[in-house]
């Protein structure tokens, strides 16, 4: 007995049809989120626009002129002499300056070994914390207070705990015989750099421990407690289970450092001043901005400073896209 074969329906051929062109991105409901989404950010990014974006477009426009602090309104279009210039067989500029190229060093050299810093302590406060122990909520609180204070006050603290003639640093290092004189933490070209690495360390694992900890609040405790049965390490199943799992949110605490190390300008102040042995980019800026009142100069500095960490955004954007599976 054969079995009657029955035609596809009208309704059962349009059922079956392949999506639109283009997708779920032109589908009806896709174009409303999208207008709401667009109604919802246009306050921020007009307020944005008003704080940010008319400054930022002055500084572009300045580092083109030589305008000066004194008389910023009569200032003339040079071009990027600023930047660089060809004058008598010599070249002169921002990009010809060893005090200028010696403060990019000491940025990145600041921010490679803070962030680096900052994270393994950061993982390993995390960890701890992490951990089920009595008093573990009094702990937790009491590791963001560095974090909390002021990035001025607490480096105005540190600088005082430095000094070499008085700082309670020194005292305790002779004391239990590590050094045996006075050392100039924040004068010697030597200390310097590292002094306000470890001032900023000591201030911001809190952060990077506080989104590490979220992280690990969130993970499945299937997996570790099938590990703990099955006796592997506990080093083992940190770098094969937990350290996978938490690397979205060690990337966002990284980028969000670096983005602050490569900006740095007030813990580094207030430590050293103008020292070339710790100036940044911000500092030299400033130091063209407001001593020397050259402020086309200074923002020939401030927007590759701009340049520069932007660089670093549109990186960390497409990587993390790379790793959602993005396409456009």
């Amino acid at each position: 007995m054969s079995t009657p074969v029955t035609e596809p329906t009208p309704q059962a051929v349009s059922s079956a049809a392949p999506p639109p062109k283009g997708g779920y991105r032109s589908t009806k409901v896709r174009r409303q989120r999208v207008r709401a989404a667009w109604l919802f950010l246009m306050p921020m990014l007009v307020a944005l626009a008003l704080v940010a974006g008319w400054p930022l477009l002055r500084t572009f426009y300045f580092s083109f002129t030589d305008a000066s602090l004194s008389d910023t309104a009569s200032a003339t279009f040079i071009g990027i002499e600023n930047y660089l210039v060809h004058d008598d067989g010599a070249w002169y500029g921002l990009l010809t300056d060893p005090v200028w190229w010696t403060s990019v060093w000491n940025t990145l050299y600041f921010s490679a070994v803070s962030v680096s810093l900052e994270v393994v302590f950061g993982v390993i406060v995390a960890l701890l914390l992490n951990v089920e122990f009595k008093g573990r909520m009094l702990v937790r609180a009491a590791v963001l207070i560095p974090w909390a204070i002021p990035t001025i006050v607490s480096a105005k603290m540190w600088a005082w705990m430095l000094n070499d003639q008085f700082g309670i640093i020194n005292h305790l290092l002779m004391a239990v015989g590590i050094i045996d004189s006075p050392i100039a933490w924040t004068a010697s070209a030597s200390y310097s750099m590292w002094a306000v690495i470890m001032v900023d360390v000591w201030k911001t694992i809190p952060f990077v421990a506080l989104l590490v900890l979220a992280a690990l609040q969130m993970l499945p405790k299937d997996c570790f407690e099938a590990a703990e049965v099955d006796g592997i390490h506990p080093v083992k199943v940190f770098f094969r289970v937990t350290l996978p799992l938490i690397t979205p949110a060690l990337l966002v605490a990284a980028i969000f450092r670096l983005l602050d190390a490569l900006r740095v300008f007030d813990v580094i102040y207030v430590l050293t001043s103008n020292s070339t042995s710790t100036m940044t980019m911000s500092i030299y800026a400033r130091q063209q901005l407001v001593e020397f009142q050259d402020v086309g100069y200074g923002s020939a500095a401030s927007t590759i400073l701009f340049l520069i960490i932007a660089l670093a955004v549109v990186i960390y954007l497409y990587l993390g896209r790379r790793q959602l599976g993005v396409d456009q």
